[in-house]
């Protein structure tokens, strides 16, 4: 059973566990991870949300201890469906080491905007969909007790503003990554983020292997 709820024309879907066995995947999926903290170690996922850019948004809770999420494993690993994080990083992580797949392959616009918006040092989400769309997420709830067993309507519209603008936001910053010449860079940069994920959950999250000293 899921339940609805609705922000600025999308229906937010609840499900406990799991995407639904029925879901029919898109070709391109916004992801992002709440959870009870920000060690990749120490804390674990809570919440996966999901935006396929079809006016809906899912989110899943996920319960401690959970190893297996059989639907949401097929997505990470679908490689016909590009997974759009902001910061992904964290996200791949925290995912990968929940349930060991790694999301493949990935566009994320924290970096894409570091590359295509060098006119400024603010790369957070609030800022971008400011910028580019005119719209105010709510971060309120950012740091809130996402392991709770019933989410407030307040986490909920929190928790789906982080997915529900990621496709339109890419479409702003792949058109000044194309005018700058910068696509294929970017294009290197997500690829090779799947190695960066790997080394911060091989223990090398706090040390920057490739600095001088």
């Amino acid at each position: 059973m899921h339940k609805f709820h609705s922000i600025h024309n999308t229906t937010i879907l609840v499900h406990k566990r799991d995407l639904p066995d029925d879901l029919i995947f898109g070709n391109s999926v916004a992801i992002d991870t709440e959870t009870t903290g920000l060690h990749i170690y120490r804390d674990r996922i809570c919440l996966i949300q999901i935006c396929f850019n079809d006016g809906f948004c899912h989110l899943v809770q996920i319960e401690k201890g959970q190893k297996e999420a059989k639907n949401i494993q097929r997505l990470l690993k679908d490689e016909n469906i590009e997974k759009l994080f902001h910061f992904g990083r964290f996200d791949m992580a925290m995912l990968y080491n929940a349930f060991g797949v790694m999301a493949n392959p990935i566009y994320c616009t924290k970096l894409a905007s570091k590359l295509a918006r060098t006119y400024t040092e603010r790369h957070g989400l609030k800022t971008i969909c400011r910028e580019f769309l005119a719209i105010d997420i709510p971060k309120e709830k950012q740091s809130s007790d996402w392991g709770a067993d019933i989410l407030t309507e307040a986490q909920k519209q929190y928790a789906a503003g982080d997915v529900l603008y990621l496709h339109q936001i890419q479409e702003n910053l792949n058109e000044i990554l194309v005018r700058e010449g910068r696509i294929e860079l970017a294009k290197k940069c997500f690829d090779f983020l799947e190695s960066i994920v790997r080394l911060d959950c091989a223990g090398w999250h706090d040390m920057d292997i490739f600095a001088h000293l």
